[in-house]
């Protein structure tokens, strides 16, 4: 295919399946590029996606850039923009525009077609707010691909569970 993605992980424990999708990405002869938000590095290790991706792992906005563009800016430049998983606090940051990451950062400057893969507790996934925040994006043109429902990691069951990586690669 030879995209240049872009792939954000936010901190949720779905950060796992991430890994995932940056190998199918990787296989179909895409190339990967992998943000993490700090939280998601407490999920996995940057170093899983570097071996993944074969590419740097970026986490820190106000790092010394690799290139001579900021980062957010050299990032911004993909053919595609995934965040897989989506937490409700970073669709909610997407919906109104709000910089305070490298990747909401990024996503603020791409020209690219974003999509988000929600995962969160069914709680959360049902709330008013949430709702409002997706339907906003949607409307803007950002594709949602929609959760599924499974087992939680709070020990629930419900709906909130990231789509599994084979659908997000699908829909992508």
């Amino acid at each position: 295919m030879n995209r240049r993605i872009l792939l954000g992980v936010t901190g949720s424990i779905a950060a796992y399946k991430a890994a995932e999708l940056v190998r199918l990405f990787i296989k179909a002869g895409d190339d990967v590029r992998v943000v993490m938000t700090p939280a998601a590095t407490e999920f996995v290790s940057p170093l899983t996606f570097q071996t993944l991706s074969r590419n740097p792992v970026y986490v820190e906005e106000f790092k010394r850039p690799m290139e001579w563009r900021p980062e957010h800016i050299s990032l911004a430049d993909s053919d595609l923009v995934v965040v897989a998983p989506a937490t409700a606090n970073t669709i909610a940051k997407l919906r109104y525009g709000l910089a305070d990451n490298l990747l909401t950062s990024t996503i603020l400057a791409t020209r690219a077609p974003v999509a988000v893969a929600p995962a969160m507790n069914d709680g959360m996934w049902e709330n008013e707010v949430t709702k409002e925040n997706i339907a906003a994006l949607e409307r803007r043109g950002v594709k949602i691909i929609a959760p599924g429902y499974g087992d939680l990691a709070c020990g629930t069951s419900g709906l909130g569970r990231m789509a599994e990586p084979v659908e997000i690669f699908n829909a992508l």
